[in-house]
């Protein structure tokens, strides 16, 4: 199996820098170099450059600047999906992102880890999962959720918080690490309860 067959499989894996294949990063620094120095006004442009690095990506699928991630080609987005500034995708393993998802201002996706023994880390040896963040999920500013994370369907993730656990559908989580504060009620929805 190459090292690409790896990377867009869902199944974690361990890998040693050395074999990591630098120029499968290529297309996407050209890309991200081009998507974050693009004009602001040249929304055509900005979608074009997402349907090119993105592995799938809808024509709903919003990213405003700064965009980083490692190679996009690992990157799925479905529906509408709105990501907001300056968020960094480690996408050593597939990143799936459901319709209708919004993700915060400074948020980071890291299917990558490295090795815990300082040995192993030293020679280079590091670690990647799949993530997924399912329908309606909205992550709040500066999150971060880490390899192997499954966030369920209509669930919200507070500001500042480290995902290092699968998060249930239909859920408030808060938290380093996240933990479930609450389920989502009817008594959450703004519109409706005030507006009567």
């Amino acid at each position: 199996m190459t090292i690409k067959e790896m990377m867009t499989s869902n199944k974690p894996y361990i890998s040693k820098y050395e074999e990591i294949d630098e120029t499968l990063k290529a297309k996407a620094k050209n890309l991200l170099w081009e998507f974050n120095n693009s004009r602001p006004d040249d929304d055509k442009r900005r979608s074009e450059i997402l349907q090119e690095l993105l592995g799938t990506c809808s024509t709903l699928t919003f990213i405003e600047p700064m965009f980083r991630c490692d190679y996009g080609f690992n990157i799925h987005t479905e529906g509408l999906v709105f990501i907001n500034y300056n968020c960094v995708m480690l996408d050593t393993s597939p990143i799936y992102i459901g319709e209708n998802a919004f993700i915060g201002p400074g948020t980071c996706l890291a299917c990558a880890g490295h090795a815990i023994d300082a040995k192993e880390r030293g020679m280079g040896v590091g670690t990647s999962k799949p993530i997924t963040l399912e329908k309606d999920v909205w992550l709040g500013a500066n999150c971060t959720v880490c390899g192997g994370v499954t966030i369920g369907q209509g669930s919200v993730i507070g500001a500042g918080s480290v995902v290092t656990k699968d998060i249930p559908p239909g859920v408030i989580a808060v938290g380093n690490p996240c933990k479930v504060l609450r389920p989502i009620t009817e008594d959450d929805r703004i519109l409706l309860k005030d507006n009567n």
